[in-house]
This record gives structure tokens, C-alpha cells and sequence, in this order.
């Protein structure tokens, strides 16, 4: 009772003899002297950090602990690569995915839906990722530096793509002829053009059964092809 009252009648008859400030309670004063003596008598059992206070020690464990629920969880969804396990089902097209993230991204193409607004330029996107690296084309902020040759970039995926230039990797292949790219819109490219792995494309005829078409496939004129 009597310590309550002092917060209403502000007395705080503990004082500390190094600075002079006062407390209501005597362990409040012990707390605050610590930070004269440097004394941390409270350790965090995971990375043995120390805290004038308990309170000080029990908000700094949560970090370890968010830090673990979060690997957990990152843990989970990198096994689905390898389960092949897709738990987030597009009710529109029948399509499954391994994050509900990529599902949201994925139905935004049936909806057209895009909250997310530019309040530079007014472009609207479907996520708020896509939004956070389009404003950095305002601000010309590039956080992704290459360790190879200091280039840097707005988003992390221009930073991949750039770092299969040193490495050599070519993660695209053809299916018909086995060639490898560095980028998925150069190995359509690629399809696009029949000569260029012997097959012959959906959109784009050969020549030859193009003029065969044309001649009217007449046998007098195979001379011509």
C-alpha cells in the first residue's frame, strides 16, 4: 500500500549516491546502480548476453525466439522442394503452390487485383514487394551488390541473374535440343525460332511447308522448295 501511494505523491526516498537520482523502491535503486558498476548479473542461456535487469534479459530472449519460429518455418517450406508437397490451391485454375505467398501472387492474374499503389507515379502492383522495389527505381536505392564486380540492384533476383554471368550457370534448357540460357524469356526466344534446334514451332511454320501452303502442295512445284 505504502509503495503504491508513492506514485501519487511522488516520494522516492531511495537515492542513488553516484548521480543522485531517486526511486521508490530499493530495487529499482539496486537496477539502476548497475549501470554505474557495469554489473550483468542476468544471462541469456542461448547466447550469453548479459542484462542489468531481468526484464532487460527476457525481452532480448524473444528474439531467439522469433528467430526460431521463423526458421522452423522456413525449414518447412524449403522441404516442400524436395516433398514436391504444394498445400495452397488456386480455387479459379486448379493450381497448387508451395507458399501461400506464391498462391497470392498467383491468383492476382485472375483477379486483376492491385492494391498496392505507387504515391510517386500512381502504378499499381499485386504485391507489396513488387511495390517496395518499384519505388526504388524512384529513389535509385540498388541493395543487391555483387561480391564479383560491385554492380548493384533494386531487387535480389537482378543480382541472381547478373551473378550467372561469373558463374557460368545456365539454369534454362530446351527440352528439344538441350541448349542451356541464362534467363527464361531467352530459352522462349529460343522455342520461338525453329532452325535453331531443329524443331519446328507451334506459332512459327518452316519455310519450306510455308511455301508448300503457298504453291497449294501441287507436285510440279516441289522444284521450287
Amino acid at each position: 500500500m505504502q509503495l503504491h501511494q508513492r506514485t501519487h505523491t511522488g516520494e522516492k526516498p531511495y537515492h542513488c549516491s553516484d548521480c543522485g537520482m531517486g526511486f521508490t523502491t530499493s530495487c529499482r535503486l539496486i537496477s539502476h546502480q548497475r549501470i554505474h558498476t557495469g554489473e550483468k548479473p542476468y544471462h541469456c542461456s542461448d547466447c550469453g548476453m548479459s542484462f542489468t535487469t531481468s526484464g532487460g534479459m527476457i525481452s532480448h530472449q524473444r528474439v531467439h525466439t522469433e528467430k526460431s519460429f521463423a526458421a522452423r518455418t522456413a525449414l518447412a517450406t524449403h522441404k516442400r522442394i524436395h516433398t514436391r508437397e504444394k498445400p495452397f490451391h488456386c480455387s479459379d485454375c486448379e493450381m497448387s503452390y508451395i507458399t501461400f505467398s506464391g498462391l497470392k501472387t498467383h491468383q492476382s492474374k485472375h483477379t486483376g487485383e492491385k492494391p498496392y499503389s505507387c504515391d510517386v507515379c500512381g502504378d499499381s502492383f499485386s504485391l507489396s514487394t513488387t511495390l517496395s522495389i518499384h519505388k526504388r527505381t524512384h529513389t535509385g536505392e540498388k541493395p543487391y551488390l555483387c561480391p564479383d564486380c560491385g554492380i548493384s540492384f533494386s531487387a535480389s533476383s537482378g543480382l541472381r541473374r547478373h551473378q550467372r554471368k561469373h558463374t557460368g550457370e545456365k539454369p534454362y534448357s530446351c527440352d528439344q535440343c538441350g541448349k542451356s540460357f541464362l534467363r527464361s524469356d531467352s530459352l522462349a526466344k529460343h522455342k520461338a525460332r525453329a532452325t535453331e534446334c531443329g524443331t519446328i514451332s507451334s506459332t512459327r511454320p518452316r519455310k519450306t511447308e510455308w511455301l508448300w501452303n503457298v504453291l497449294g502442295g501441287r507436285e510440279e512445284n516441289t522444284g521450287l522448295l
